[in-house]
């Protein structure tokens, strides 16, 4: 044991008889430590996860390291998955807004909901391919573009759920209100609100834009949401607000839309309002099934921010939780397509018409262009008129 004359024990601490050396022992200590509390504190690669970096020392946030299972699904899978989702949404949404543009106008409100969710669906997965990089490396696109990614997200995502919600009332009152609905259900309405949800989508991503910044941590470079030191507020009022927004109200309207529909149904037999709605529920269903979980870990990440979950293990379960439930809400984007094309009768006839026209012109030329688009072109704006309430 060295003794109180060792120049080693000395050199760091003094006399250890003298109480002023041990309080300026114990003050340099803990300004050693602190950068090294902050600095262990790492992001994820994603758009939900945010972080402060230019607090002082807080006592109540324990650092906490991500565990090596969190880092294999970030590095690995994660950019295989997002890679998947962006190439199958592409696919899928082009040829919705193919199938929709190539009529010679937009005929009905559901038609215009229906492209709009199309583009909201492509928007959203914009910032995969960024994504799937910085999952695998780090952020090397810049500021501006982190910006950029982020304000693309979350105006997807807000969209998305607005044209959902939308959908859903154009049902009701064409069905519970038939009579009313013929005074609004038209395709000028259907553009103007189309714009204003646009417009509110836009505007909810605005605080995302402002605190989302390129950082080098760690000696990489991170794009996450920075917010203003010793505060939790926008962080918290951020998360809650995509969960009214994006869950809470929504289901509420939904819940009440449906309720009524179902009640309007009882009363008739017609079987084709049941078929009209089939792809709205569907929809709604399959839209809610893989939003759901994500809403919960996202709650659960915001009760974390409030120290009320405040456990390193319970952090990083979240954490993952986080990034696979993120990710499996992706897949919506996808499915719609897919619901389209087997729910929607008249929509599919419609594809199925126009995958022929194509055929005919790439694969016979040898009745000519001429005969191709008279005996094309007038079929396709048949099935189209016929369309024109249905989807």
């Amino acid at each position: 044991m060295a003794s109180a004359n060792d120049p080693f024990t000395t050199c760091l601490v003094g006399n250890p008889e003298d109480n002023k050396n041990w309080t300026v022992y114990l003050q340099t200590l803990y300004l050693l430590l602190s950068p090294a509390q902050e600095s262990e504190m790492n992001p994820t690669s994603h758009f939900f996860e945010t972080t402060e970096y230019a607090y002082g020392y807080d006592e109540n946030t324990a650092p906490c390291n991500e565990g090596n299972s969190f880092r294999r699904f970030k590095s690995l899978l994660l950019p295989i998955l997002y890679c998947l989702v962006f190439v199958f949404c592409l696919l899928g949404n082009s040829l919705v807004l193919w199938v929709l543009l190539t009529r010679k106008k937009l005929m009905t409100m559901t038609d215009v909901c229906l492209l709009n969710l199309a583009a909201s669906d492509l928007l959203f997965v914009v910032p995969l391919p960024f994504q799937a990089h910085y999952a695998a490396e780090q952020w090397v696109f810049g500021n501006a573009m982190c910006k950029i990614m982020a304000g693309i997200y979350y105006t997807g995502f807000y969209s998305s759920i607005f044209f959902i919600t939308l959908m859903s009332i154009d049902r009701y009152i064409a069905i519970v209100h038939a009579v009313y609905a013929m005074k609004i259900r038209t395709t000028s309405c259907g553009i103007i609100i189309s714009l204003v949800l646009w417009l509110v989508a836009g505007l909810a991503s605005v605080p995302n834009i402002v605190f989302n910044q390129q950082l080098e941590i760690e000696q990489s470079m991170q794009c996450v949401p920075t917010y203003p030191p010793g505060s939790k507020t926008w962080k918290v009022a951020s998360q809650f607000a995509a969960n009214i927004l994006g869950l809470l109200i929504p289901l509420s309207i939904l819940i009440c839309c449906y309720a009524q529909i179902l009640k309007n149904l009882q009363k008739c037999k017609n079987r084709n309002k049941i078929k009209a709605i089939k792809m709205i529920f569907i929809i709604v269903i399959v839209f809610f099934l893989f939003w759901t979980p994500f809403n919960v870990v996202l709650f659960l990440d915001t009760l974390q921010s409030l120290h009320i979950i405040n456990d390193c293990q319970a952090s990083n379960r979240i954490a993952l939780a986080l990034q696979l439930t993120e990710t499996i809400s992706f897949i919506h984007c996808c499915l719609n397509p897919v619901i389209y094309a087997f729910a929607g009768v008249m929509f599919k006839a419609h594809l199925k018409g126009l995958l022929q026209s194509c055929v005919r012109v790439f694969w016979s030329p040898a009745r000519g262009p001429g005969a191709t688009q008279s005996s094309s072109v007038p079929s396709q704006l048949s099935a189209c008129s016929d369309s024109a309430g249905m989807l």
